[in-house]
């Protein structure tokens, strides 16, 4: 629910210019790096939810998705409300690892053993098709502007 109010704020931004003032134009190659960024943020999104020797070896790999996502939008987008949507969910992001680090905390998972490297070969090719169907039409249809033509 929370998710949702946060999306519908953000969306409710951009239908208002006046009130949403464009703080810098990106530059063209932002964009760029923001696509290379999504491509291991979707990767990391699936390993947090399969176990493999990915999720092993990163421990917290949805604050890794999390810490992706949020730079990538925040170098790809200058108003108002993008810095403050991404920006507050790449400071969570950010303290939220030192917090977990600094406590000690295993993962979400415990020190749960490696697991076989099929899996890592399904968190990859999940991965893949979720950016692949974020980049062909999802991120149009869920958010209303695609990443292509931006």
């Amino acid at each position: 629910a929370g998710l949702v109010v946060i999306v519908l704020g953000y969306h409710k931004m951009q239908m208002h210019p006046g009130k949403n003032p464009v703080l810098w134009d990106p530059p063209i190659w932002t964009r760029h790096i923001a696509l290379l960024l999504m491509l291991p943020a979707m990767i990391m999104l699936v390993a947090a939810a399969i176990p493999s020797r990915i999720r092993t070896a990163v421990r917290h790999p949805l604050l890794v998705a999390i810490k992706l996502w949020a730079l990538a939008h925040l170098l790809a987008n200058g108003d108002v409300a993008s810095m403050l949507l991404f920006g507050s969910f790449l400071a969570f992001a950010v303290y939220d690892r030192i917090s977990v680090k600094r406590r000690g905390a295993p993962g979400p998972f415990g020190d749960a053993p490696p697991t076989s490297a099929i899996n890592d070969v399904i968190v990859v090719a999940l991965g893949i098709a979720l950016y692949a169907a974020l980049l062909f039409g999802g991120h149009q249809w869920l958010i209303g502007v695609s990443p292509l033509t931006a």
